[in-house]
């Protein structure tokens, strides 16, 4: 059947309309997505512009190409420097016995014939962090024009002699002061206007020894209440303190305060009462801190205190056959948190919480270095039979650390501590 003109122009008609229809849709598509794209453009400009928050943006850490999520980074500051494990390093020391001409005879342990090295390819790693390795630079840089005064026992004199070898490898030290029994000594590193001081007081409060027919007794009588004035005197001098004691309290030792007669440390004498050890050491700490929130002619002291730091004899106590011969660290669950290092650790604790809280509105920071556990995990580190003492062959030294040797991971902890404090 033919197709009217009529039909014809009707279909005509309706395929102009569709066509029509369709490029009306085709134009409709196309600025629709235009448009999106316009607005998706102009909110990337603008976000990209637009201020970033400083804050938000330090905690976050830049993902790279081989990434496809970005994600959070551990706050620095946040992180507990003292709780990690060691982990393998074998970059080993910074330093060695050769390097460094200023480590003391006795805690020279190669120089007495310590032939494994193993014990030096350890580093200490923070469970959420990492503690930097320790650069001499930043260190003089931070404490340029300062001095720094290590106080206490010889575990303090211990980790002052670890400082002083870091730091030889950048400027070798010029001695300016030494008493006749080099126990206080003093170091200037010239080139970095830094002093750095040592002084002795195994107690830190006034200690008489205990002399009987002539002869020592080994024991002491200890003024609880009364500073010890040999390190005091200086404390006008000192921008940071770091206090190390405890282990001379392990003894036969007689308490004192206000010049009575109150107790004693392991006398087993008659009307006399055993306070222990615990006791004589919360009680010098706390007369120490008293005496530095208390100094009326002190400059702003930053005073770390370094907590007790454990001996490692197996075998035996240090006078019956007690050594440490081990070379390896040991782990985290093989340490002993419930016996008396931990004691001793806790009154330490305690007492510079009291002491922070007492002093800072003054101006005085009282922070801690808590080593107590990581070096727990260090019965490696010490001289055992390699400290050369002629008069007592066959004994072990399982007090003392060995240079180069774990001790110089207290000086990181020390300069990232005063770090996170200064900012």
């Amino acid at each position: 059947m033919k197709q009217t003109s009529y039909s014809r122009g009707q279909n005509q008609f309706h395929f102009i309309k569709k066509e029509r229809l369709f490029n009306l849709t085709n134009i409709s598509s196309f600025l629709f997505y235009s448009t999106c794209l316009a607005i998706l453009f102009t909110l990337y400009l603008f976000l990209n512009s637009y201020p970033k928050n400083t804050k938000y943006t330090s905690n976050i850490q830049e993902s790279n190409q081989t990434k496809t999520f970005i994600q959070p980074k551990i706050d620095r500051e946040k992180c507990d420097l003292f709780k990690g494990k060691w982990i393998q390093d074998d970059r080993g020391s910074v330093y060695t016995n050769y390097s460094c001409k200023t480590i003391p005879f006795k805690t020279n342990c190669f120089l007495h014939g310590r032939k494994d090295t193993d014990f030096l390819q350890w580093r200490w790693k923070p469970e959420q962090c990492e503690l930097p390795r320790f650069r001499p630079e930043q260190f003089f840089s931070t404490f340029q024009g300062k001095t720094m005064a290590f106080i206490g026992d010889s575990i303090a004199r211990n980790q002052m002699e670890s400082l002083l070898c870091l730091l030889s490898t950048v400027e070798i030290p010029k001695s300016v002061y030494k008493d006749a029994e080099d126990r206080f000594t003093t170091w200037e590193f010239q080139n970095h206007n830094f002093t750095l001081m040592a002084l002795w007081s195994q107690f830190l409060v006034v200690a008489n020894e205990r002399i009987i027919n002539g002869t020592s007794t080994g024991g002491f009588d200890l003024h609880l209440d009364k500073v010890n004035t040999n390190w005091s005197d200086k404390l006008p001098s000192i921008d940071y303190a770091v206090f190390s004691d405890a282990h001379w309290f392990f003894r036969q030792n007689y308490l004192y305060e206000r010049g009575h007669l109150i107790g004693c440390v392991y006398c087993q004498a008659p009307n006399v009462t055993d306070l222990g050890p615990s006791f004589a050491i919360k009680r010098a700490f706390e007369t120490a801190f008293k005496e530095i929130n208390n100094c009326k002619n002190c400059k702003k002291i930053f005073t770390l205190l370094r907590t007790f730091s454990p001996s490692h004899f197996e075998g035996g106590a240090w006078n019956n056959g007690g050594g440490c011969n081990r070379t390896l660290p040991i782990g985290e669950e093989e340490v002993n948190k419930g016996g008396s290092d931990w004691d001793y650790r806790k009154i330490q604790v305690e007492e510079i919480d009291i002491a922070r809280s007492l002093g800072e509105g003054s101006g005085n920071i009282f922070e801690i270095l808590d080593v107590t556990e990581i070096m727990l995990m260090r019965p490696d580190g010490h001289p055992g039979l390699y400290w050369g003492n002629r008069w007592m062959k066959g004994y072990s030294d399982c007090i003392h650390w060995c240079l180069p040797g774990p001790i110089d991971t207290w000086n990181e902890l020390l300069l990232e501590t005063i770090k996170r404090r200064d900012i």
